[in-house]
């Protein structure tokens, strides 16, 4: 056989062994065994099959294909992204904790010892309240932003814990706020507003500099507090259906496009209105659950969030429907 035959024929062999190896999946005691080989010969092959480009071989780092999708988000929103990676096939319990323990995490180490910070409650900041280090604050303080009240409990007991935690982390006060989540009534809500006890708070929200959060939804695969809680009639959810609502934060809802006008159930919220939250300077939002994929996207859109930690697969899926295919 000439020396081009045996090339050819080595080739053929290579190529073959490969196939089996890397697409059927075959060991090369299986390989050998079907092409009549030693197994020393397989492997010569297969090494073969590299060397003359039969075969290339690609290690894809995750982090790097989360870093690329965090660095598009943040072009597209003009925010700063933290990706955060699970292991496939992760539950929405692991995903919300290691989503939340980067949350408490960056809040944690880059917080201005003099800020005041604003809390939104729900499970999502529940959990960053769970993990929070100890990092004392000076002249501070961790204020409620929305009430937790409903017709059937105070919500002290839920909110009440989780700006406990924050207080004891930071080492500062907290500033409850006494109200109901939603009024049954826009006029009652008016007339509280005018009382003094509650001008201090709304104050104190007003003077914050920084405002943690995450996000309800209505179409959410576990509900988020706020709509399995007691909160919403059967007419508030129709109502929210009727108004095309995708989210809400602290309570104020929206749509996909970030819009907030005409939404009756919002003139019933303790909660502050978008313009507010646009106003304080850093809005750190945490969010892990893919089936709130249109309430963070509404949530972009309306310029609620300013810093943003998610988790990998969500963050991808936003960037599909946002930014384009990567």
């Amino acid at each position: 056989m000439s020396a081009d035959a045996e090339a050819d024929a080595r080739t053929r062999d290579a190529l073959h062994a490969a196939q089996l190896y890397y697409v059927q999946d075959q060991t090369m005691d299986q390989i050998a065994a079907e092409m009549t080989l030693s197994r020393s010969s397989v492997s010569r092959l297969l090494a073969h099959a590299r060397e003359i480009g039969l075969v290339e071989i690609t290690v894809h780092s995750p982090q790097e294909a989360n870093s690329v999708v965090a660095r598009r988000l943040a072009e597209r929103f003009g925010i700063s992204v933290h990706v955060v990676s699970t292991p496939p096939r992760s539950t929405d319990a692991e995903r919300l904790e290691r989503t939340a323990r980067t949350a408490a995490h960056v809040l944690a180490s880059t917080l201005d010892p003099d800020a005041s910070i604003g809390i939104a409650w729900g499970a999502t900041v529940s959990a960053i309240a769970r993990h929070l280090p100890t990092k004392r604050l000076h002249d501070s303080q961790i204020v409620q932003m929305n009430g937790a009240a409903n017709e059937s409990t105070s919500g002290i007991s839920y909110s009440g814990a989780i700006l406990e935690r924050f207080g004891q982390a930071f080492g500062t006060d907290v500033q409850q706020f006494p109200v109901p989540a939603l009024f049954d009534d826009p006029l009652t809500k008016q007339l509280l507003w005018r009382e003094r006890s509650i001008r201090r708070v709304l104050d104190a929200q007003s003077r914050v500099q920084v405002f943690v959060f995450g996000l309800g939804s209505p179409q959410a695969d576990v509900p988020s507090h706020v709509y399995a809680g007691g909160y919403l009639t059967g007419d508030d959810l129709r109502g929210l259906l009727r108004d095309g609502v995708v989210g809400d934060c602290a309570t104020v809802f929206y749509r996909l496009d970030g819009s907030a006008t005409g939404i009756e159930l919002n003139a019933r919220s303790s909660g502050p209105s978008l313009e507010s939250i646009r106003r304080i300077p850093r809005r750190l939002c945490a969010v892990s659950s893919l089936s709130k994929l249109d309430a963070l996207r509404g949530a972009l859109a309306a310029g609620l969030i300013t810093e943003l930690v998610v988790e990998e697969s969500l963050a991808r899926r936003v960037a599909e429907t946002t930014v384009g295919s990567l």
